[in-house]
């Protein structure tokens, strides 16, 4: 399932006979002012106005992300404390090209359909709660992911998670009102041009940019997921979230199948509202290959799970948010 636990309604799937006749879709990004706009668009759409949206203008302070030592990302140990929002002023690290990593150390093997908490280890530290308000129990509204990039600052959600940024943080690694990776203010929202125009389910995915901890960036601390686009209708797929009435992420292992032209599914019981955005994570090869979203926005059903699939249209996005 996996709405957020502030949107609500059911979506219908876009009918095979138009979706099959989209077009590779252009990318556009312009940024002035601190506000960035991206338009990703099929020839065969009439072109709209893109929508800008852009991080509040007043930032907050910032706490030294101290993620503990990991094949990922060697740091200090983390503390127990929580962490408060992060820098206010994003520093412009140099860009480099997208890292190629390994997949991380895998969970212990677990029988398929089954959900369970998430064990603590590199993979499931790059999945966070997005919160609305101070990190602590009953704030967090969403799940995230780090997902590998050139300049190593974005996650990935769904779109239906949030339309904008004020006051939205992202806690990798939560555990029982812990911050112990630190809490990253999301500066930019990025969406396909179908979500934005009229909430296409086939496009319910999303690029969040967080602002750097102390000068370091997010996947500099944590390391992050490639993206995958050429997954197996039927790979067998990890799947993570965090229920808005817990406060431990979830995972549960089970084969995916196709919902329709565009639609990945996979059956996991008790994956509630909460655990929207939650990525579903190749076991072959680490690549994120979908988010908890699309078709009714997740699902009417706690035990079954959607995502949009995830082709040129999401690879696009990520590679205008940089």
């Amino acid at each position: 399932m996996g709405r957020n636990t502030s949107q609500d309604g059911h979506r219908p799937l876009r009918s095979a006979a138009l979706t099959s006749v989209l077009a590779v879709g252009v990318v556009g990004a312009i940024a002035t002012a601190g506000v960035l706009t991206v338009q990703l668009r099929d020839p065969g759409r009439p072109r709209t106005r893109p929508v800008a949206l852009a991080a509040p203008a007043t930032p907050s302070s910032t706490p030294t992300p101290t993620p503990s030592s990991t094949p990922a990302a060697p740091a200090p140990a983390p503390t127990s404390a929580p962490a408060s929002a992060p820098a206010a002023v994003r520093q412009d690290d140099p860009v480099t090209a997208p890292t190629l990593q390994a997949p991380p150390s895998a969970p212990p093997d677990a029988v398929p359909g089954t959900t369970a908490t998430a064990p603590d280890n590199a993979e499931s530290r790059r999945v966070g709660a997005l919160f609305a308000g101070p990190t602590g129990p009953g704030n967090h509204f969403c799940t995230a992911s780090v997902i590998d990039s050139p300049g190593r600052n974005l996650i990935l959600t769904a779109a239906h998670c949030l339309s904008d940024t004020a006051g939205t943080t992202f806690v990798p690694g939560y555990r029982d009102g812990r911050a112990p990776y630190g809490s990253w203010r999301v500066t930019k929202v990025y969406t396909a041009d179908g979500w934005r125009n009229g909430g296409d389910p086939d496009e319910d995915f999303a690029v969040l940019a967080v602002a750097p901890n102390d000068g370091q960036q997010i996947e500099d601390a944590l390391g992050g997921n490639p993206l995958g686009t050429a997954a197996s209708w039927t790979a067998e797929a990890r799947l993570y979230g965090y229920p808005a009435g817990s406060e431990l992420p979830i995972l549960c292992t089970n084969t995916t199948s196709r919902q329709g032209t565009y639609q990945r599914r996979i059956d996991c019981p008790s994956f509630p509202g909460g655990t929207s955005g939650g990525p579903f994570v190749d076991t072959a090869t680490g690549q994120v290959i979908g988010v908890i979203g699309g078709y009714q926005q997740g699902g009417d059903s706690d035990d079954t799970s959607y995502s949009a699939a995830f082709d040129h249209t999401v690879a696009e996005l990520l590679a205008a948010a940089g």
